[in-house]
């Protein structure tokens, strides 16, 4: 039962905010391509954003579900512990990837039958087979996460 309430609540928590940004972004303005934030684009943001920049909305997203993944541990409901660390990691990368799959397909612009490399340019560089690089190395990776910290 663990495992169900852990998986529904990192869905409900991806389905919320791709909701959330698909009224950010609009229909069309995948990775951030239409907010008037800052880009830096390296070497360094390349490897570690799969070709795409850096952007402010991207770093201060990333940072706000950082700190609230972590209030469990803030707010006294949950000792800090390396265990309950890599659950809260597992939690973050399974949510990433969810929450980057359903803004495809609960966007009106997008749908499951746009999912696919033809029609998203930010992740076309690095997609493999049906889906973007990053889930195919990022879900392996939550799946020791939860793995250790479910032990």
């Amino acid at each position: 039962m663990t495992h169900l309430w852990f998986f529904g609540a990192v869905l409900a928590a991806a389905a919320a905010f791709a909701l959330l940004e698909i009224q950010i972004e609009g229909g069309e303005g995948g990775w951030a391509s239409n907010l008037p934030t800052w880009r830096i684009e390296n070497r360094w943001t390349k490897l570690f954003f799969s070709g795409r920049p850096l952007t402010g909305y991207h770093l201060w997203v990333h940072a706000w579900v950082l700190v609230m993944a972590h209030l469990p541990f803030a707010l006294g409901f949950a000792p800090p512990s390396l265990r309950g660390e890599a659950r809260i990691l597992a939690f973050l990368v399974f949510f990433w990837i969810a929450e980057d799959f359903l803004w495809f397909v609960i966007n009106p612009a997008f749908g499951l039958r746009r999912f696919t490399r033809d029609h998203i340019w930010w992740h076309a560089p690095t997609w493999w087979w049906i889906a973007p690089r990053d889930y195919w190395v990022f879900a392996p990776v939550g799946a020791a996460l939860y793995w250790y910290g479910t032990q």
